[in-house]
């Protein structure tokens, strides 16, 4: 999987605006380049045509959800999926747990601190082996 530099993008796939600006503002503050989409097809178009590095992405939305995501992106090479930390209201260990066994890297659940997803892509961002070492 690759890792998250600064300046790349990172797609934000949310349907409530506010949370898609707060979470794009953020991003872009800390020196990413962030784009968003509001619905799971939108987010696949996005994909295709920017081919971001990492992905924000909610569960909960009209059209196509992100469950529904996370299972197209299983048919991606490895190579070409974004790291994927899910941000949803939907907070169960349930959730999680399929989360991850659809290939997610991460899972905050809302409300969060954005400092919270800003940490996890930082820690992205090292790869496993500067992890490791520190």
């Amino acid at each position: 999987m690759p890792t998250i530099a600064k300046d790349t993008t990172i797609l934000v796939v949310d349907d409530e605006p506010a949370m898609t600006w707060a979470l794009c503002f953020s991003l872009e503050a800390d020196g990413y380049k962030a784009v968003s989409a509001a619905d799971g097809i939108e987010a696949l178009q996005r994909m295709g045509e920017l081919r971001p590095r990492a992905m924000l992405l909610d569960i909960m939305m009209p059209n196509m959800d992100g469950w529904a995501v996370l299972e197209r992106m299983r048919d991606l090479p490895l190579e070409d999926r974004p790291r994927v930390i899910v941000v949803s209201a939907l907070g169960g260990i349930s959730d999680r747990v399929k989360a991850a066994e659809l290939g997610a890297d991460a899972y905050v659940a809302k409300p969060f601190e954005v400092d919270e997803v800003l940490d996890l892509l930082h820690a992205m961002d090292r790869g496993p082996s500067e992890e490791a070492a520190t």
